[in-house]
C-alpha cells in the first residue's frame, strides 16, 4: 500500500483526499486489529483532534497491538516507554549531564520527544513518574532544569493500562487522567475475529509486515482539516450541557473539568470528519460522552459501595439530559425523516 500525496504544500486537505488518506490508515490498523473498527476509527479520532488516548483493559485482549499498529501507520518519530516500578521521570523527561570535553551540561532527550510516544502499562509505575507527562501533554513541551524544549507537531501519548483491581497497579491521579482525551476498552473479540486472529497470528505476526502509509507533514494536514469542521452555537451549548451535568450530578463527587469539554468538542469535529461531514452533530457528542468524560469523573462513595460504574452514569446523564430548545423549536427536532435538519448545523453561506 502506498502513501497518499498530493499537490498543496500544506494546510486543510480536500474532502476526498481527506477520506483516501484516513481510510489507509484505518485499513492498515485493522490488518492487525480484528473486529475493532469501531475502536480503531475512535483511536483515529483521537489522534486528529490532538488529543491523547488511553487504552484500559484486561491483559492479552490487544492493547497494545493497538498502539503499536497505530504508530507504524506513520512514518513519524515514535518511542516506547515501558513503564515499571524503579522508573524515573528523567527517563521520560530527560536529563542534563555533563560534558567533560565542552565543560558544560549537556541536555539528553527523554522518550517524549517523539511524535507518537507508546506508554505501555503507564499504572505499573509510581504517581511520581506519572507526572512526568503533565507537562508534555497539556503544552506540548517539557521544562528541564529551567530550560523548555518545544515538542515537535503531531504529538500524541497512547497509553495502556491494566484495571486498578489488578496487582502492582498504581491508579493514575487526577490531573493525569484529565489529560487524556479518551479512554477505551478493547473487550473480547468475538469467535469469528478471534478465529481469524488465530488463523492469520498463529505462525506470523502481522504487525511485523505493516508498513507507514502517512507520515508526520501528512498527519498535520488532517488536524489542520479537522480543525475547520463548523459547529453551531447549539451544539456548542449541548457540550457546555453535557459537561455541566456531570458536575451537578447527585452520584459524581467531582465532575468533568473545562478542559474535557473542549476535548469533547475537538474529537466531536474529528468524528464528523471522518465520517464525511465538515459539521458536527449532536449525535457526535452524544457518541463521545462515555469515552470522553467517564474517566475524568469521580463517584460518590455510594455510588462506588453500589457498584455503579462512571460509564454508566456518564450513559444515563446523556439519556436523561434534554437537547435544550430555542424560542421556536428545538434546533435538534428530528423530524421529517427522522434525522436532525443540516441547515441548523452547517456552516453559514451554503
Amino acid at each position: 500500500m502506498t502513501t497518499p500525496t498530493w499537490d498543496e504544500p500544506g494546510g486543510p486537505m480536500p474532502s476526498e483526499d481527506f477520506r483516501a488518506a484516513t481510510s489507509a490508515i484505518m485499513t492498515n490498523i485493522e490488518q492487525v486489529i480484528e473486529g475493532k473498527g469501531a475502536t480503531v476509527r475512535l483511536a483515529l479520532a483521537v489522534l486528529l483532534a490532538e488529543g491523547h488516548l488511553l487504552i484500559e483493559d484486561v491483559p492479552g485482549v490487544g492493547k497494545t497491538k493497538l498502539a503499536k499498529a497505530l504508530a507504524r501507520s506513520i512514518d513519524c518519530s515514535v518511542r516506547r516507554i515501558q513503564f515499571t516500578p524503579d522508573l524515573l521521570p528523567s527517563d521520560v523527561t530527560g536529563v542534563s549531564v555533563y560534558n567533560q570535553e565542552q565543560r558544560d551540561f549537556e541536555f539528553k532527550p527523554g522518550a517524549v520527544f517523539a511524535n507518537l510516544v507508546v506508554g505501555d502499562e503507564i499504572n505499573r509505575a509510581s504517581p511520581k513518574t506519572q507526572s512526568a507527562l503533565l507537562e508534555c501533554m497539556e503544552e506540548r513541551q517539557v521544562t528541564v532544569d529551567g530550560t523548555t524544549y518545544e515538542l515537535q507537531a503531531p504529538f500524541m501519548v497512547i497509553a495502556t493500562q491494566n484495571p486498578i483491581e489488578m496487582e502492582g497497579t498504581y491508579p493514575l491521579p487526577e490531573a493525569q487522567r484529565d489529560r487524556f482525551t479518551a479512554r477505551i476498552a478493547m473487550g473480547y473479540p468475538d469467535p469469528r475475529a478471534e478465529l481469524a486472529m488465530l488463523s492469520g497470528h498463529g505462525a506470523h505476526d502481522p504487525l511485523s509486515d505493516l508498513r507507514a502509509v502517512a507520515d508526520a507533514a501528512m498527519v498535520r494536514r488532517l488536524i489542520a482539516t479537522v480543525r475547520d469542521v463548523h459547529a453551531a452555537d447549539a451544539v456548542q451549548q449541548y457540550a457546555i450541557a453535557l459537561v455541566t451535568a456531570t458536575r451537578e450530578a447527585p452520584e459524581i463527587r467531582l465532575g468533568a473539568s473545562p478542559r474535557s469539554t473542549l476535548q469533547l468538542l475537538r474529537t466531536a469535529k474529528a468524528v464528523a470528519a471522518l465520517e464525511g461531514r465538515d459539521y458536527v452533530l449532536p449525535d457526535d457528542l452524544q457518541a463521545l460522552a462515555v469515552p470522553v468524560l467517564a474517566h475524568r469523573i469521580i463517584p460518590t462513595a455510594d455510588a462506588q459501595l453500589n457498584r455503579r460504574t462512571t460509564d454508566a452514569i456518564v450513559a444515563e446523564i446523556v439519556h436523561r439530559l434534554p437537547l435544550p430548545h430555542d424560542r421556536n423549536r428545538s434546533p435538534y427536532d428530528t423530524r421529517n425523516g427522522g434525522g436532525a435538519p443540516t441547515n441548523q448545523y452547517e456552516p453559514r453561506g451554503r
